[in-house]
C-alpha cells in the first residue's frame, strides 16, 4: 500500500532515493534475473508514489541531491543517469500494464522529460492521439520531416514570410501559425492530449505541402527557408513527443 499523508510520501521516497543510489554505487545495477537488494520492486515503489500521488517532481533532480549525499569515493560520474535509466525502463513496465505500447513509450522517452507523472500524462497524450484519423499520416510526415533535416544543412533561424513563394507553403506556415496559438496555452497548462488535437488539424497542409513543394530547392535561401519551416513543425509536435517514432496504428 503506498502512502497517503505528505509526509508519508516524503519519507517513502527519500528511503528509496537512498537505497538505489547507495547500492547502485557499492554494488553496481542487477544483472539479468538477479535482483537480491530488490531495486526492481524499490524503483517502481518510487514510481508509483510520484506518479498516483500526481506528484510534479523531477526524478533526475532527486536523484542527482540523494547522490550528492554520498562520500566520494563512492560518486562514480555515471551513477545518476546509471539509476535514471535503470528507473525509466521500471516506468517502461509500468506503463506497459496499463496498455501502452513500447512505441509510445520510446516516442515520450525522446524529447527526455524528467518529471514521472508529466512522462505518464505525455504518454496516455499520444495514445489518445493514436485513435484520431489524422495520426499515422502525421507520424508518417514527422518520420519523413526528421530524415530530410539529418540529411540537410541545420534549419535554423525564423521562417522568413517573404522567402514563402508557393501556396503550399505559405498554407503550411499560416497553419502552423494558428494551430500553435491555440495549442500553446494548453502544452505550457499540461494538456497534451488537447494539444495534439489541435496539431491534428495540419494533416491536409502537410500533405499538400508534401504534394506540391520541392524542399531541397536550388535556390539556398529558399531551400533553407523551408527546411526552418519543417523544423517548426516538427519541434512544435516534440514539445509532446516525438511522433515520427510511432508504428502505424494496425501495424502497432
Amino acid at each position: 500500500m503506498l502512502p497517503q499523508s505528505p509526509v508519508g510520501r516524503a519519507l517513502a521516497l527519500a528511503d528509496r532515493l537512498d537505497t538505489l543510489v547507495v547500492v547502485f554505487a557499492a554494488a553496481g545495477k542487477p544483472s539479468g534475473d538477479k535482483d537480491p537488494f530488490a531495486l526492481r520492486r524499490t524503483a517502481l515503489g518510487l514510481l508509483r508514489i510520484v506518479v498516483e500521488g500526481g506528484l510534479p517532481l523531477n526524478l533526475h533532480e532527486l536523484l542527482t541531491e540523494a547522490a550528492e549525499a554520498l562520500p566520494s569515493a563512492l560518486r562514480d560520474k555515471l551513477l545518476v543517469e546509471d539509476v535514471y535509466a535503470f528507473t525509466l525502463e521500471r516506468l517502461r513496465g509500468y506503463l506497459a500494464d496499463d496498455g501502452i505500447p513500447a512505441d509510445t513509450f520510446d516516442a515520450v522517452s525522446a524529447v527526455q522529460p524528467t518529471r514521472p507523472a508529466d512522462f505518464v500524462a505525455r504518454a496516455r497524450a499520444v495514445e489518445a492521439f493514436r485513435d484520431l484519423p489524422e495520426a499515422d499520416a502525421l507520424a508518417a510526415a514527422n518520420k519523413r520531416i526528421a530524415n530530410i533535416l539529418k540529411q540537410s544543412d541545420a534549419a535554423s533561424g525564423a521562417v522568413d514570410d517573404a522567402l514563402l513563394t508557393e501556396a503550399a507553403e505559405k498554407a503550411l506556415w499560416k497553419a502552423l501559425a494558428a494551430r500553435e496559438k491555440k495549442a500553446r496555452p494548453l502544452l505550457v497548462a499540461g494538456r497534451y492530449s488537447e494539444a495534439l488535437r489541435e496539431l491534428a488539424a495540419l494533416r491536409e497542409p502537410v500533405d499538400a505541402f508534401f504534394d506540391a513543394v520541392m524542399v531541397m530547392a536550388d535556390d539556398t535561401a529558399v531551400r533553407a527557408n523551408r527546411l526552418a519551416l519543417l523544423a517548426a513543425m516538427l519541434a512544435l509536435f516534440r514539445e509532446v513527443a516525438d511522433i515520427g517514432r510511432l508504428q502505424p496504428k494496425a501495424a502497432a
